[in-house]
């Protein structure tokens, strides 16, 4: 059967009032939340399960988009049936997401991590009872290959999500020749799902090239309100040791090698020689932190934040050059971009989709390192550059709605159990 083209949602605007923060940034007026049916369809509450191997607390851009999912549903009055593997500090999730912990262990490398281990029998038994309406299953390990196959075999319809490129990740650890080994897993895993949630067209071609034809199209949007310029703290970089004349440098995410930390060292270099007062703060943890930290004792390493810490630090920063080639997306770009920080980032994932060279910062054509570095080098040297594309940066996405991408998946996994009825059987229990 052909498979269907990816579906696009056009997301609504964001809301908010025009505020103050380095400079005066206006903001979209405020819109109605997004309509999760049509007109002539009936409001039905429906009941979700989604499985995923990483969850607040612990911080990612996979933990966090699916608990942004979850949190979604919920708040629209749906049943979420949370499935993931048992984590060390306690997490108080939203009323209407109903968590089943299962056996897990530490991801190695990643002490902070864990994956989820093999539970055919626990979901079985789970969804056989509770049986949901659609599963979204959001990562590839030993839990998720279980969710996937234990659905298909009870009819349930199921989507996955492709958010991390295992595959790319092997090289960087010393096992390229595993990379082949990597992708098959990943056409089989995929191609047990009705449909893979991809955020751009370009990752959907990747899959199609992968022998994964039926890729959808899942938006991602940032929290503008979170993010945003008004969160500046003039205390926070006199803590950094800086003044409103020294250019601040930020990195945030995961500090490993698959984040090509090399060329954002040797690109803060070369802005160094051009102004010897910026500073490189960076926010995060990982395995490569601690020999990152002993070779370079300048850098300022301000560890995991979370809310509104996390805000301030990027606010409070002035660029945000971004080196990885191993991001499905990059939601740090639009964490970035909405709180007036020019990006400098391969184009690749956010960078392709939400970068404008010249306008919101530099889109550099994947692997030209002499122009990465020369882009950073070049907006850190200017001032005016930096206010002038800080503007346009938190201005070229303050419409992304996270209203409207939450629309858009209940409205997906509901398609889904329409598209099979054959394989779906409604129960009663939705409690």
């Amino acid at each position: 059967m052909m498979a269907s083209p990816p579906s696009v949602l056009v997301a609504p605007a964001a809301s908010g009032a025009p505020s103050r923060g380095r400079h005066t940034y206006a903001t979209a007026p405020q819109r109605p939340r997004w309509n999760l049916l049509r007109a002539s369809q009936r409001y039905v509450q429906v009941r979700i399960g989604i499985v995923s191997e990483t969850y607040p607390p612990e911080i990612n851009g996979v933990a966090l988009t699916v608990h942004s999912l979850a949190a979604g549903l919920a708040s629209q009055g749906h049943t979420v049936d949370l499935i993931r593997p048992r984590q060390r500090q306690p997490f108080d999730d939203e009323p209407g997401i109903v968590t089943l912990e299962v056996r897990g262990a530490s991801l190695p490398r990643y002490p902070g991590l864990r994956f989820g281990l093999p539970a055919s029998d626990i979901l079985r038994e789970r969804w056989t009872r509770l049986r949901p309406d659609a599963i979204y299953v959001a990562t590839e390990g030993p839990l998720g290959w279980s969710a996937v196959r234990t659905a298909k075999r009870l009819g349930i319809p199921t989507a996955t999500g492709f958010h991390t490129r295992f595959d790319t990740y092997a090289d960087h650890y010393g096992v390229g020749f595993l990379t082949p080994v990597v992708r098959n897993y990943l056409r089989r895993f995929h191609r047990r799902a009705a449909a893979t949630l991809v955020p751009t067209e370009a990752l959907a071609d990747e899959l199609k090239t992968l022998g994964v034809d039926t890729a959808r199209l899942l938006r991602r949007a940032v929290d503008t309100q979170l993010f945003h310029p008004r969160h500046r703290d003039a205390g926070l970089r006199r803590q950094w040791g800086v003044d409103g004349n020294s250019p601040v440098v930020l990195y945030v995410g995961r500090i490993a090698p698959e984040k090509n930390l090399d060329l954002a060292v040797r690109s803060f270099r070369s802005i160094q020689q051009q102004v010897p007062h910026a500073r490189y703060v960076w926010v995060g943890d990982g395995p490569a932190r601690a020999a990152l930290q002993a070779a370079n004792p300048d850098f300022i390493f301000a560890g995991m934040q979370r809310g509104e810490m996390l805000s301030r630090h990027y606010a409070s920063a002035d660029l945000f050059p971004f080196p990885s080639l191993s991001e499905t997306f990059g939601n740090v770009i639009l964490e970035a971009l909405a709180s007036g920080l020019p990006v400098v980032a391969y184009e690749e994932g956010a960078a392709r989709e939400h970068l404008r060279s010249g306008h919101n910062g530099y889109r550099i054509d994947a692997g030209n390192e002499n122009a990465f570095i020369d882009a950073a080098t070049t907006l850190a040297s200017n001032a005016s550059l930096i206010r002038h594309m800080g503007r346009a940066a938190h201005a070229s996405i303050a419409n992304l709605s996270p209203d409207a991408v939450i629309g858009e998946f209940e409205n997906l996994l509901r398609e889904l159990a329409q598209e099979h009825p054959h394989e779906h059987h409604a129960t009663a229990a939705h409690a």
